[in-house]
């Protein structure tokens, strides 16, 4: 923390503030400074690493545009989605890293990322695996039986897997964050339940819609007896994908049959307040959520649609949204691929994914997955071998990788409650604006082109001239 005062003052203001109950200081990196400075601050990020998420020390001042320049006009005026946060998956591979760590570097780390304050980046989202994700170190479910048995009423249903690791390492992050959402999202519902019996692909029986139903009752319930609140969950991970492992294949129909007729029924019977979320697809498919939704009886228990992006594009959320509008959208999971290229990796994130998928009404943007170690491991037989983390963890050494910068230039300042405003985008300048519940503004800039671009920001008539290096993002900031 900066400390501007000389030893004289220093004791005399820290005298005033133990009378007042208030010691003022400035923070430059919190971006929540007690006493505001005027004008905009600056974050970046360059390609060439040389600038990793950096504070920088010049204030810009608001002035005259400076003419011939390409101009970014902001209004709050003219308000569109509420932002729910930007994240991670925290899979069951990086909660087992993470407990592998000294007591000691894993609260640093986790202060890291999960508080708002000085140099932390504020991770306010996280998705987690209901039961397995292919980056766990084992495939599971809730209620693993001999093949052959059935459990119709879920006697033997337990969260010992999660109790290991997962459900540890997510009350030491809600010590440091109480108000972060999370979402769970299943790979496959326990394989007695399948058309297949196997944890891999086939499709769930509809004899098991109900139990499935209270399966996802059973786990809500166990996560608030932990003090783990749900806020979302989506009923299958790539639904379109029974290739992976754990997977399975639940076409839209299927997903509609199974809302209206047990989940949503079950969810409202237990009085859970857990929100709905469809799809949790990617892209190139905006028929499967619009299908879902034009059924009205599955409607009434959605709240929205969750989105990847390994196919398709981006704009496509704004289908589903001019589709129906009353309905909140999502985007869930993005990977970046080993041993990754960060150039290219962060600015394509950036540019599609932070700027472009909020510019297409989603409410988070979550990044997979939040850790793996050196060899990109764990992971399940049949998982990804190649995803590479936001962290690499390899014991207490922590290397942050592209995914960790993409997401604290949106987290640490959009925080949740925050509402995307009005930017035009001038060319080779895309970017995204937000007001925050504090009334601060932040302006997330790419500069999309081979060199240096100068460039205005216009707000409420007046107006900063800025420069961004080739390739660079810049976050900015103002009261």
């Amino acid at each position: 923390m900066r400390n501007n005062y000389n030893s004289f003052y220093g004791i005399a203001f820290l005298l005033m503030g133990v009378l007042l109950g208030n010691v003022g200081c400035q923070n430059k990196q919190a971006g929540q400074e007690t006493e505001k400075e005027a004008g905009v601050q600056l974050w970046l990020t360059t390609p060439d690493k040389s600038d990793l998420f950096e504070h920088q020390d010049t204030v810009l001042a608001f002035s005259k545009a400076t003419a011939g320049q390409p101009s970014i006009q902001v209004n709050e005026k003219q308000t569109y989605q509420e932002i729910d946060g930007f994240g991670y998956t925290l899979t069951g591979g990086s909660a087992l890293l993470l407990n592998q760590m000294g007591a000691t570097e894993r609260a640093a780390l986790l202060k890291e990322l999960f508080a708002a304050d000085g140099n932390n980046i504020g991770v306010s989202y996280l998705r987690v695996s209901i039961g397995a994700s292919d980056l766990d170190s084992q495939v599971f479910s809730y209620s693993d039986l001999t093949a052959g048995q059935s459990d119709p009423k879920l006697e033997k249903f337990s969260l010992a897997h999660d109790q290991a690791y997962l459900i540890p390492v997510l009350k030491e992050i809600l010590a440091i964050n109480p108000e972060i959402k999370i979402l769970g999202s299943p790979w496959s519902p326990p394989a007695w339940m399948k058309t297949n019996n196997n944890s891999k692909g086939g499709s769930l029986k509809p004899e098991w819609y109900n139990a499935y139903a209270q399966y996802f009752v059973k786990y809500i319930k166990g996560m608030q007896a932990e003090g783990i609140r749900i806020d979302a969950i989506t009923i299958q991970n790539e639904p379109l994908h029974p290739g992976n492992n754990p997977s399975l294949l639940m076409l839209p129909e299927e997903q509609a049959a199974f809302i209206k007729k047990s989940l949503g029924p079950a969810f409202k019977a237990a009085n859970l307040n857990t929100k709905i979320i469809i799809y949790d697809h990617n892209a190139d498919r905006p028929d499967y959520p619009i299908t879902i939704l034009n059924d009205l009886e599955a409607k009434q228990y959605v709240d929205g649609s969750a989105f990847h992006l390994y196919a398709g594009n981006i704009e496509a959320l704004t289908k589903v949204h001019e589709a129906h509008p009353d309905k909140n959208l999502y985007f869930t999971e993005q990977w970046t691929g080993a041993p990754g290229n960060f150039a290219g990796d962060f600015g394509w994130h950036i540019r599609t994914l932070i700027i472009g998928a909020t510019r297409n009404w989603a409410r988070t943007v979550l990044e997979w997955n939040l850790a793996a170690d050196p060899q990109q491991q764990p992971y399940t037989p049949g998982g990804c071998t190649q995803c590479l983390g936001a962290l690499t963890l390899d014991g207490n050494k922590v290397t942050r990788n592209s995914p960790y910068y993409v997401i604290a230039h949106a987290a640490k300042f959009v925080r949740p409650g925050s509402v995307r405003i009005e930017s035009n985008i001038p060319e080779k300048l895309p970017n995204v604006a937000f007001k925050t519940p504090e009334n601060q503004k932040v302006l997330i800039v790419q500069n999309d082109s081979s060199a240096a671009q100068s460039f205005n920001i216009g707000y409420q008539g007046k107006t900063i001239t800025t420069s961004l290096p080739a390739g660079a993002t810049g976050t900015f900031v103002w009261q």
